[in-house]
């Protein structure tokens, strides 16, 4: 059995810039592909990035050049380093590691114009 523990979330103003965590338990990490989805209110979840086990990373088009996803295996944890926050950005955002069904519980990032 896998935790996922999401924090990092906030208020922030547009522009504004937050950093993510998602610290997971376990020994395997290392060999989890990881990846941060957001959902908001009456929207579906989607993909924001993701990192392979060999650190190549993807992002979803709206958020290139602006969010960052890292990960460090001696510390279990994979981080998303958001800047240039817009309003729309506003969401629950969460960790996951993929093709599995391990899920965070979520970090809520709130965005003010």
């Amino acid at each position: 059995q896998v935790q996922l523990v999401e924090s990092g979330g906030g208020l922030v103003q547009a522009g504004g810039s937050l950093r993510l965590s998602c610290a997971a338990s376990g020994s395997s990490f290392s060999r989890y592909a990881m990846g941060w989805y957001r959902q908001a209110p009456g929207k579906q979840r989607e993909m924001v990035a993701f990192i392979t086990s060999g650190g190549n990373t993807n992002y979803a088009d709206s958020m290139k050049g602006r969010f960052t996803i890292s990960r460090d295996n001696a510390k279990s944890t994979v981080y998303l380093q958001m800047s240039s926050l817009k309003v729309e950005d506003t969401a629950g955002y969460y960790c996951h590691i993929v093709g599995t069904g391990y899920w965070g519980k979520g970090t809520l990032v709130t965005v003010s114009s």
